[in-house]
């Protein structure tokens, strides 16, 4: 079953100086519980995929449909969307950032907050529900951050490089983290990024989009069997796919 569809999209923008088009038919299906990585050249249209997808923005043509419901840009569809930075407000605590979404989207009901209270404590912040963003590290800031976007219990997730802003250390063993969650929560993921090496460690398919306007270019099935994306960096198959990839990107 697919839980994302992308039919024949392409996207104009209108500016004063003239038109920008950004996309130009692009089609994908994603299935359920499936983990997909869009990479392409800097300014190609990944994170305009994700905002289109999100229902944020409308498409110019073409159709875009979320476990079968059709995303227009006016009524909400199932989606949860993890930015580059945590977006925590400093000044609520840990379990008051989580429940900021069921707030918003008036959700609040005792069963989410439940839900909500549960995903903190099945992922190590069970300790942590008064604390304050500041006093967290930047991993377990990025889990907070998570936590907070399962809990209104998306069917799909995007993940606009959540990594980013992390140093190289914690942004391994954040991927783990962040990895494990999906995966448990079993969860459809779209992740955009412009590491090459995070894609092949995280996904199941990697989709390689051509320059602006973009199309999809390739798309490459990932068979490392291995349990954790830090343990599929070690896989000896790890450097053929980045190779294959990063050629791919770079022609």
């Amino acid at each position: 079953m697919d839980m994302l569809s992308i039919k024949n999209v392409s996207l104009c923008y209108q500016t004063p100086e003239g038109e920008t088009d950004a996309l130009k038919n692009v089609s994908l299906d994603v299935k359920q519980g499936e983990f997909v990585s869009l990479v392409g050249p800097s300014g190609c249209g990944k994170t305009t995929i994700l905002s289109l997808t999100a229902g944020l923005i409308r498409p110019t043509e073409g159709q875009i449909f979320v476990d079968g419901k059709r995303v227009d840009g006016k009524t909400g569809c199932d989606v949860g969307y993890m930015l580059q930075r945590d977006q925590l407000f400093e000044w609520r605590t840990i379990r008051d950032n989580v429940m900021l979404g069921l707030e918003i989207q008036k959700k609040k009901t005792a069963e989410n907050v439940e839900y909500a209270e549960n995903l903190l404590i099945k992922y190590g912040l069970k300790d942590f529900f008064k604390h304050y963003p500041g006093e967290l590290s930047g991993g377990m800031r990025q889990r907070v951050a998570l936590i907070r976007t399962l809990a209104f219990r998306p069917k799909i997730l995007l993940l606009d490089e959540p990594f980013s802003a992390l140093d190289f250390q914690t942004r391994l063993s954040v991927c783990d983290d962040v990895y494990a969650i999906i995966r448990q929560e079993k969860k459809t993921a779209v992740l955009v990024t412009h590491d090459i090496s995070e894609a092949v460690s995280m996904s199941d398919r990697v989709v390689v989009l051509s320059p602006r306007p973009a199309s999809v270019k390739n798309i490459f099935t990932i068979d490392i069997n291995a349990p954790t994306p830090l343990k599929r960096r070690e896989d000896p198959g790890f450097s053929v796919w980045f190779d294959k990839i990063w050629t791919e990107v770079c022609v």
